[in-house]
């Protein structure tokens, strides 16, 4: 197999990776690396996989959640064709809605998107899309926005502009070049969601089994894959679903779902004061609507409401609730419904889920008859948690890579001191903890983040944090758009030289997915575990792996909220010349049960005095 690094030198961790992907995808086999920051995975993956597809056409499908990374792939694919002049194709794949040209379509969700975009398609009232083809064969418009993709991998962005400025659909006109395609870039939906995957392969002319999927930031899998598989209907899409009947004059539907909706508000004196919450049988919610009509005809007459909706204002309740009654009537193994009652800004409303607990639902056609899965993360440990969770079976390859920036750079402390816990807070551990926090930030020589288990929590530390603090302060709010993300990094940034604090929230906005290299950020502060009183959702996943494996308790609570702290910790330590401290301040991390969750090279210290260990880090 040809070698096609992208660089002039490979590191030997790098090396180490580059192998056992090269030997799964020749085995067929799967593999799932913890690959921690500065190995250049996203590299090390695609060399050996693009060799592979080139010489046994085959196509790669690099999957992540995360925008940054399809920049990543891209630049990096790019520096492959470069470097050796090998002809190759890239296509950058994200959600249909988000490469349309069509004005307007920002708003929609996915699956209002997807009627809006079919009527358009199906009257002939979409431009872009009929200018894609004459007579079966691609237009002029089509032919050259395909020989101007195909001159180098470009980004999303800029292969929708170059389509849209001719005129043409830009994700049909990706999707004709991925036909032809060795590599594309996507997110984790296309191939977790089957009608999408299945629609998506039928385009491309693909079967399963002639695609090599590398799944990167794996960490995010479980939790992606169960959200894609999970549905829900409010009381707030009902009332919206009668004005649009009303608005199309399906008085009788109108009249069937206020009644419907009346029932459900009678039902909500079932729940208690104290949870807001319980769990409703399949059958609860179905009697209740077929007394009064019958579920297939009030589907039926949601989807020609929406119909009818969608051709004036593009979007569609009525098609919403029509989705959900057909997903209520799937399996009970394997899933949980949840009647709860929930609060917005205007005023509560009620509202049914159908939530999945098993990821693996989402992954076990994939498992079983893709050529080869490369799963990868910079925090996917343990491993074997993770091969149970998506349902890899025993023979799949496990891989935890040491981090290969130098140890004497980093220092990772846990301080027992303080807890977080709901029995032990109060003023006198509030102000402990800001105690703390405030030895660590005002010894250490630069910038510093505090991640907090909530806002809450972080608000109660610091009214006494913001008077022991010397340096400036800024706090995350919830909700920052894009916008004022990048303007709160951008001011934090500013301080380097005097050093800030960015007081945060462990699974905010800055909680993964920055990367602060240099002297930007100096020290992470862990402060205590992201764990809330376990809702129904979560004591039905603790329930289902108990009863699956006897791990519902590691699984459904424990490991989610340390790796969100993992990440967290790994905002701090970017580049090989980066120097940090990394603290987690809570008396939880020294017991077995939360201490043997970190990866073994992180050489994790306790200490009761920080402020020693810190002035012990920078002076040696």
């Amino acid at each position: 197999m040809q070698t096609l690094f992208p660089y002039d030198k490979v590191r030997p961790v790098q090396k180490g990776f580059m192998r056992q992907v090269e030997a799964a995808i020749i085995n067929k086999t799967h593999l799932l690396a913890h690959c921690p920051t500065g190995i250049g995975k996203t590299a090390a993956a695609l060399t050996p996989a693009l060799a592979y597809a080139i010489e046994n056409k085959k196509t790669v499908f690099f999957l992540t959640s995360r925008h940054t990374q399809h920049v990543i792939a891209i630049e990096t694919l790019k520096k492959i064709k470069e470097k050796h002049n090998v002809n190759f194709s890239v296509v950058d794949l994200v959600g249909k809605k988000w490469m349309c040209c069509q004005k307007g379509v920002a708003i929609l969700t996915a699956s209002e998107f997807g009627e809006f975009c079919k009527e358009l398609r199906d009257k002939g009232s979409c431009d872009y899309y009929k200018r894609l083809k004459r007579k079966n064969h691609p237009t002029f418009e089509t032919q050259t926005a395909i020989g101007q993709l195909k001159k180098e991998p470009k980004h999303v962005e800029d292969a929708k502009q170059i389509c849209c400025k001719l005129k043409v659909c830009p994700y049909e006109v990706a999707c004709l070049l991925a036909k032809e395609a060795q590599v594309v870039i996507a997110d984790y939906y296309h191939f977790l969601q089957p009608g999408i995957r299945d629609t998506l392969l039928k385009k491309l002319d693909l079967e399963l089994n002639n695609c090599i999927i590398i799944m990167d930031e794996g960490h995010n899998l479980p939790a992606r894959a169960r959200k894609l598989l999970t549905t829900s209907m409010s009381t707030y899409m009902l009332e919206q679903s009668i004005k649009e009947a009303k608005a199309v004059e399906y008085f009788e539907t109108a009249d069937q779902l206020t009644e419907l909706k009346n029932q459900i508000d009678s039902l909500a004196s079932s729940l208690s004061l104290d949870k807001q919450e319980r769990l409703i049988t399949k059958k609860e919610l179905m009697q209740l609507i077929e007394n009064i009509v019958e579920i297939e005809e009030l589907s039926g007459s949601l989807r020609f409401i929406a119909e009818e909706i969608i051709e004036t204002k593009k979007r569609s309740f009525a098609n919403g609730v029509a989705n959900f009654l057909e997903s209520w009537k799937g399996p009970d193994k394997s899933f949980v419904r949840i009647f709860s009652r929930i609060f917005s800004k205007s005023k509560p409303y009620l509202n049914f889920s159908y939530k999945c607990l098993d990821p693996s639902l989402a992954m076990n056609d994939l498992v079983t008859n893709v050529h080869s899965i490369i799963v990868m993360s910079g925090t996917l440990t343990p491993t074997e948690m993770y091969r149970d969770l998506l349902g890899f079976n025993e023979s799949t390859q496990l891989a935890e890579y040491d981090n290969p920036f130098p140890q004497e750079n980093k220092l990772n402390l846990i301080v027992p001191k303080t807890s977080t816990k709901f029995t032990a807070r109060s003023k006198k551990m509030y102000e402990q903890i800001a105690q703390e926090c405030a030895i660590i930030v005002n010894n250490v020589p630069g910038n510093c983040v505090i991640f907090f288990p909530s806002y809450r929590f972080r608000d109660d530390v610091y009214v006494y944090l913001r008077s022991l603090c010397e340096k400036t302060t800024l706090l995350e709010e919830p909700g920052l758009t894009k916008q004022d993300k990048a303007e709160i990094i951008d001011s934090f940034k500013s301080f380097k030289d005097v050093g800030a604090v960015l007081l945060s929230v462990s699974a905010g906005s800055f909680g993964e997915g920055i990367d602060l290299v240099g002297d930007f950020l100096k020290s992470v502060v862990v402060v205590g575990l992201p764990l809330t009183k376990p809702d129904l959702e979560t004591e039905e996943l603790i329930k289902y792996y108990n009863e699956k494996n006897g791990k519902g308790w590691d699984y459904g609570y424990i490991m989610p909220a340390i790796i969100t702290t993992m990440q967290n910790a790994g905002r701090c330590i970017r580049s090989a010349t980066d120097k940090g401290i990394i603290v987690f301040m809570d008396e939880r991390y020294v017991w077995p049960s939360y201490f043997n969750c970190f990866p073994k090279d992180w050489n994790m210290e306790v200490t009761l005095n920080v402020k020693k260990e810190i002035d012990k880090f920078y002076n040696q």
